[in-house]
């Protein structure tokens, strides 16, 4: 025995153990359609005549997203001929759906119904999810998210009253040039296409749907498209044995129900000259059904491809297709007239009544698996919503992130560290615009944004290349150019030789939402720093690569074909994630996404409307994940701006837990800072007085009997209610610098008066809890003292730009735009006007902004990187 076939064996067995699937009590084993003693299917065959006989072995194509002529047409196919299905193509699955119940309600015979969904319905209808092509699919190591896949896939058939699904491709994608399958493959390694076909194929029969693999026997070794022309295989049957038919064996092994014959010509499996295997009884009758002992349900590919009505005329072919051993013809180009040429041919002794026959009862059998014997109309009241369950985005996210691909990782540059010191670019070749893959890096850090559309003028690449060359890091995405990630996908040469300029500049971090057969295309991209490989340029892949580039998630996957010397099968780099927040589903976490929006909401919608709150910025994060990050309302309750996830907001007290609690923290760890010194060791101001005792771990946990609260703005209040000109003024002075509010100005030293008042209140005899916010005012000020640097840049420079927390700032009106900050709230009592880009405490005011008690500005997901740091142990 050959040790490839040993090798296949023992991955059989391996299959056959797999937890989750093989062994599942819902797996009804190979569902070989036997119509013996089947009372619904001999009634229902006994009711036909001989031509709707003939009707059940055709499958038409039907849209959803044509007109009343087309309907018309399919209710004639089904009225008159009793056809035995249909295979759905595009639309919609609303419009889908009240078409099955309106042709199903025409139907003699209940209807048969088909889709082409390699990736899921997605792949036909709109509204709908879309799952990772196969290609990219054959980058994931984990074969229970496949079987899960199908099995999703298989709900959503059901769910739209669906029975067959022309998937999975079995085809082993050997040859790089092959136009037609490539990224429809699981890859180039047989015993993987036959892992994880099986797994696909096994996921949607334990639902009860039949999976047809295809294209047997085997469509991956030829650079020609069969719906343009008849492709030529010229491999031995050895050769044809050793590679393209494992796959399909082993589907057969696991109980396959469908399977597919492509347009091909191979001249070892039938001699005839130029025979497409779609109508060769050597290939079809003698190889499939009787040397590889398929006994299921064969399907003709679509039968109006090039690769047949190119030789053959459509009567012609049906007659020799069913001749040969096809079971069930699909998209014929004319039914009528294939109906009559199967009638004429039986006639003339060509085919044989007997043979429809048997045929017709295989339909009717697979029917009653199917069971169409007990049919229902589907119910249209939340269809959308069921085809788009929480759980298929969940296991979409799996099987993406599963899937990415890291190529390059030199000097260990992912996931990026440091990166406060870093001046980061992202640049999107491709895409004219700001793209998923963008946005989603802005959350992680400061960088500028760079894009080139497909058809950029030779000045403007000149330029941007010019711009980026000042940056330590570029992270350079590269998108496909059509909507389906095509092996022959190209760039023209000004951006390929930008691409190959940029991975070998020492500083470039590429990301490929491409082919993988397109590296190939690029002479220098494996001198990138970094490279990812993400397979095609959903939204997922996009927010995902993002999410590994700074380390939110892992990699790996493994390339499933080999491109060329530099990059081969098997390939892939792992590391590990969660070194910084992740952006998913709450699903991801064991939350249930639909409850928590509709709290959430109806929350801030009743604060909304009871004008409690103009709007609000609401970010959760759990195990790491930030599963809910959402924006509502406007800014102001009179103006139009909507509150924007970038938007600052007024922390509040929180500055008490986020400015200069993460510094004391850190100074004690490094020895200069004790918990249970005594104020007045670090202030000696405060020596000789009530407070020169307390310590630390009293004041910051409220056990220190200090009072709540000073109103200092009323201390600088004359007897009529004017502000106290020894303290403000309308102008700005060099003795009055600090801006407060429009038009009042607060003098340079009044901060001492705020110590001095801190010094002189009393404190309570009896240490118990009192929440005081007294000491939060001379954090700062001992900080410096011990640091020997300014308190606001010292916490820029140790906590918030190493975490990437950016916003997270005092005094925003300096480093941002107004319409980014949101206002607070109008000030009666004190300033007389809406607090807008100033802090809104008034003790804090009075410390110019800068304090520990209140002051700090930021964005919710700026502030959750600091509670994850915090969550973490003071590490991120």
């Amino acid at each position: 025995m050959k040790f490839k076939t040993v090798l296949f064996l023992i991955l059989m067995v391996i299959w056959n153990h797999q937890p989750g699937f093989g062994q599942n009590e819902t797996y009804t084993g190979p569902p070989v359609f036997n119509s013996r003693g089947n009372h619904w299917v001999d009634s229902v065959f006994r009711s036909m005549s001989a031509v709707e006989r003939i009707g059940q072995l055709f499958m038409a194509a039907a849209y959803s997203n044509r007109g009343k002529d087309h309907q018309t047409e399919i209710i004639d196919l089904i009225e008159k001929y009793n056809i035995g299905g249909l295979v759905f193509f595009q639309g919609g699955p609303v419009r889908q759906a009240k078409l099955t119940n309106l042709y199903q309600s025409k139907a003699k015979v209940p209807l048969l119904l088909a889709m082409d969904a390699e990736w899921g319905v997605g792949m036909r209808l709109d509204s709908t999810a879309n799952y990772p092509y196969q290609m990219t699919l054959g980058a994931v190591n984990n074969i229970q998210w496949i079987y899960q896949m199908g099995q999703q896939v298989a709900m959503d058939f059901k769910r739209l009253g669906m029975h067959i699904n022309f998937a999975p491709v079995a085809d082993v994608n050997n040859n790089p040039q092959n136009p037609v399958i490539s990224f429809r493959s699981f890859g180039q390694d047989k015993f993987d296409v036959t892992l994880k076909s099986s797994a696909y194929m096994k996921g949607l029969q334990d639902q009860g749907i039949l999976a047809v693999g295809k294209h047997f026997p085997g469509h991956g070794d030829t650079q020609t498209d069969s719906h343009l022309d008849l492709p030529v295989i010229l491999k031995s049957r050895e050769e044809l044995d050793s590679l393209e038919l494992v796959p399909f064996r082993g589907l057969i092994n696991q109980g396959i129900g469908g399977m597919m014959v492509a347009h091909l010509n191979i001249p070892s499996l039938d001699s005839a000259a130029g025979i497409p295997t779609t109508l060769s009884r050597p290939i079809i009758y003698d190889l499939l059904r009787s040397q590889m002992g398929f006994q299921g349900v064969i399907f003709s590919d679509a039968m109006n491809m090039k690769g047949i009505t190119k030789n053959y005329s459509a009567e012609e072919a049906v007659v020799l297709a069913i001749a040969a051993g096809q079971d069930i013809l699909e998209t014929v180009p004319n039914i009528p007239l294939a109906v009559a040429a199967v009638e004429k041919a039986i006639k003339q002794g060509k085919l044989s009544q007997r043979t429809i026959n048997r045929k017709c009862r295989k339909v009717l059998a697979l029917k009653y698996w199917a069971g169409l014997n007990r049919y229902h109309p589907i119910q249209l009241k939340g269809l959308v919503q069921n085809l788009n369950r929480p759980q298929v985005e969940l296991l979409n996210r799996q099987l993406t992130e599963g899937s990415l691909t890291l190529l390059k990782n030199d000097n260990e540059i992912l996931p990026l560290k440091n990166i406060h010191q870093l001046k980061i670019a992202s640049l999107s070749i491709g895409r004219a615009h700001r793209t998923t893959f963008q946005k989603m890096l802005s959350n992680y850090t400061q960088l500028d944004h760079f894009n080139l559309g497909i058809k950029s003028e030779m000045k403007l690449i000149e330029k941007v290349q010019q711009d980026i060359a000042k940056y330590d890091v570029v992270l350079v995405a590269l998108h496909q150019i059509w909507k389906r990630p095509f092996n022959n996908d190209a760039y023209g040469p000004s951006m390929v030789k930008l691409v190959n300029e940029l991975a070998a500049s020492g500083k470039a971090v590429m990301t490929v939402f491409r082919n993988p057969y397109t590296l190939d295309k690029f002479d220098q991209i494996d001198e990138a720093e970094g490279l990812i490989m993400a397979f095609q340029q959903n939204v997922l892949s996009q927010e995902l690569a993002a999410q590994l580039i700074f380390g939110a998630v892992g990699a790996s996957g493994k390339l499933p074909v080999t491109v060329n010397k530099k990059f081969k099968q098997n390939d892939g780099l792992t590391i590990q994630g969660g070194w910084r927040l992740g952006y998913s589903i709450p699903e991801e976490v064991g939350m249930d996404g639909a409850l928590l929006n509709r709290k959430i909401d109806s929350l801030v919608d009743q604060a909304i409307s009871l004008k409690a709150i103009p709007g609000a910025q609401v970010l959760i994060a759990v195990q790491g994940k930030v599963v809910f990050n959402k924006t509502y309302g406007l800014q102001t309750y009179s103006d139009t701006i909507p509150v924007r996830n970038t938007d600052l907001y007024d922390l509040a007290s929180i500055t008490k837990v986020t400015t200069a609690l993460p510094v004391l923290m850190q100074l004690v760890d490094a020895g200069k800072f004790k918990i249970d010194g005594k104020l007045g060791d670090y202030l000696p101001y405060f020596k000789g007085t009530n407070k020169a005792n307390l310590t630390f771990r009293e004041m910051l946990a409220h056990q220190a009997g200090l009072t709540a609260w000073i109103p200092y703005w009323k201390d600088a209040v004359n007897k009529e209610g004017n502000f106290k000109k020894q303290v403000f003024r309308r102008d700005s002075s060099e003795k009055y610098p600090y801006k407060v509010a429009d038009h009042l100005y607060l003098k340079e030293d009044y901060q001492k008066k705020i110590f001095r008042a801190i010094k002189k209140s009393p404190v309570l005899k009896e240490k118990k809890y009192l929440y005081s916010g007294l000491s939060f005012y001379l954090y700062p000020t001992i900080i410096e003292n011990i640091t020997g640097s300014d308190y606001q840049e010292y916490l820029k420079d140790n906590f918030y730009h190493p975490l990437g927390a950016f916003t997270m700032t005092y005094m925003p009106q300096q480093y941002y735009p107004l319409h980014r900050v949101v206002p607070t709230e109008y000030d009666f009592p004190f300033r007389g006007e809406i607090i807008h880009g100033k802090v809104h405490d008034e003790g804090a005011a009075m410390m110019n902004g800068v304090s520990a008690n209140a002051g700090l500005f930021g964005t919710s997901n700026d502030l959750a990187k600091l509670f994850q740091m915090y969550l973490n142990m003071g590490e991120y």
